[in-house]
Parts: structure tokens; sequence; C-alpha cells
């Protein structure tokens, strides 16, 4: 028997199984900030931030014991490619025992005013590399996207990221690429979340993307997800402009199982009055659930009104 979901759709697992992170992304490269040992015991008195790589999008963690730093101000940390510029985006609260603090950057110091105009300086030239580089994956005709170049302020180094489904053979395309700018080229692979996260857009909510707005922490998103949360299993319905599940699902997960676990799921049978009704519809954001029984009476009960007993569930008080 063919299963349709609740839009007439048939409900294909198949179907919508693209719309998952694929194996090789869930470990996909990123900008992550060289952080000292968890045995180096940062000093209570330490102010610690929120810091911005601007040019993938991605935040983190630094401490700096000198003059406080205000937001917007760029500032001088070491990164897995080299020693960057990055924005401070504000003080982070401290509290005792966090382990959010066992290891964290240190900004070296603030960005002089001569390595904001280069980094300033490099985003043209960022742009002029940019043209150069999709010029010549043209001319190789290789399959992928180029998404962003940066220049490393203090290394002679340029970083050219991209997409692409499948394994590419770039080293023609270096050999091109170093024989042009004169300079060490690294061509790093990124996911399609990380795309959104670094170009950012609107959401199918009208709001900005939440791996660029929200939080840079990509999460794996899974079918099961959409499943459990009863939402249609239309591709355009719970996947965003990335061509994967929407973030909000693994957000939003945890409400949804803390509800299953504390609700009768759509199905079960529960007493009350003595008589055994069934779960038609159980609407978890509301806290409400719509029971039905043989003679085709209807009732609604709140959330509030069930308890597991002698695993069973039963309704306490009656409800409108």
């Amino acid at each position: 028997m063919r299963e349709l979901d609740g839009y007439g759709n048939e409900d294909l697992e198949e179907d919508i199984a693209a719309l998952e992170d694929k194996p090789a992304e869930k470990g996909l490269d990123s900008t992550v900030v060289i952080v000292e040992s968890g045995d180096q015991v940062l000093s209570p008195d330490t102010p610690v931030y929120r810091l911005r790589l601007l040019y993938s999008h991605e935040t983190f963690l630094a401490a700096y014991s000198g003059e406080p730093l205000s937001p917007q101000c760029m500032v001088l940390v070491p990164t897995r490619y080299g020693r960057d510029l990055a924005q401070i985006i504000g003080p982070v609260p401290r509290k005792d025992g966090d382990r959010l603090f066992s290891e964290i950057a240190r900004i070296e110091r603030p960005a002089l005013p001569e390595e904001v105009e280069k980094y300033d300086a490099n985003k043209i030239r960022e742009q002029e590399a940019f043209t150069i580089c999709k010029q010549k994956i043209e001319v190789h005709q290789l399959e992928m996207k180029l998404v962003s170049v940066h220049y490393l302020l203090e290394e002679p180094k340029i970083l050219f990221f991209f997409t692409s489904e499948n394994r590419v053979d770039f080293r023609e395309l270096v050999k091109d690429l170093v024989s042009i700018f004169k300079t060490r080229i690294e061509l790093r692979q990124i996911g399609v979340r990380d795309e959104s996260r670094e170009i950012g857009g609107l959401g199918v909510c009208g709001r900005g993307f939440c791996c660029h707005m929200v939080s840079d922490k990509l999460k794996p998103v899974s079918i099961k997800m959409a499943k459990d949360q009863s939402l249609s299993l239309n591709s355009m319905k719970i996947s965003g402009p990335c061509g994967r599940l929407l973030c909000c699902l693994a957000y939003e997960h945890c409400f949804y199982s803390e509800q299953r676990r504390l609700l009768p799921l759509e199905g079960s049978k529960v007493y009350h009055d003595g008589t055994l009704w069934k779960v038609l519809e159980v609407n978890m954001i509301l806290g409400k659930v719509k029971l039905t029984v043989e003679d085709g009476r209807q009732i609604q009960a709140l959330a509030s009104s069930f308890e597991k007993t002698d695993n069973r569930w039963i309704i306490k008080t009656k409800s409108k």
C-alpha cells in the first residue's frame, strides 16, 4: 500500500534522500583557529570575545588580556592557514565551570591601521582573482563551482574555496594559477551548506539564512527530524536554497524529541472514562491532542492532561 502524506504526496524516502548531507560533506574542511591546550588555565579575569572571520563568516571565541575591545574592531589572530584579521562581535559572559572555555584562541593584538588598509585592498585583489580563476575553471572544463577567494594578510598564499559533487583533479588549474599570481595557491573544497553560510541570503521564511545570521555551527540534519516533526516529506517544503534540509529542523529537533517523550504518538491508544480512544493528531506547538472513538466522537485534550501509568496512556482530567 502506498503511504500518502497530509498533502496527498506519496511519501517516498528515496525521493528526498538527496536532501540529506552527503557522507563526504560531514567532515568538511573549515577555517578553525589555532587554540591553546586545555591544560593552560584561562584566568577568570581575562575577557573573552566572540570573533568572526569575515571571508568565511565563521565565528569563534578568543581571549585578550589587554585594553577592552569594542565591537566591529579588527584584531590579529592565528588561524589554520596563518595569521589573519578577524572582527570582534562582542564580549562573551563567563560562567564558572563552563566547558566552553576549555580551549580557546588568543588575540595577539588589535589590528594596525596599515593592516586594515591592506585587508581592504586585498578585497579588490580577491575579486580579480575570483574572475581569473572562474575563467580558468571553464577553460579546463572542471565540474566545480568557485565560491570565494581570500588573500591571507601575512602569508604569501591565496585560498580558493569551491564546491563540487565529485572529486576534482585540479592540478593543471593550480599550475595555471601559480603562473599567474606567482604565489602559493590552495584550493579548498567546501559543502553547499558552507557556501550558504559564506554568501548568505533569504530563506523561505523571509529571514536571513540561519547558517549566516543565527549560528555558523552547521549541525547534521536528517530526514528523520522532518518525520519526527510531522512535516510533509516534500522537498520544496523542507529544503533550503542550498538544496539540503532546512537548518531549523535541527534547531527544533530537541523540542520535538522531548514532547514526543511526554505525549502519545498518532495512532496510540489512550484510556479515558473507561473507553479506549485513538490519537488522531498531536499538535506539539499548541500542546493539544485530538482523539477519536469508534462511534465517531472526538475530543481535544491538553498536553498537560496526559500521563503514562503501567505502560499505558491515560487522561488525568477532561479538557476541551
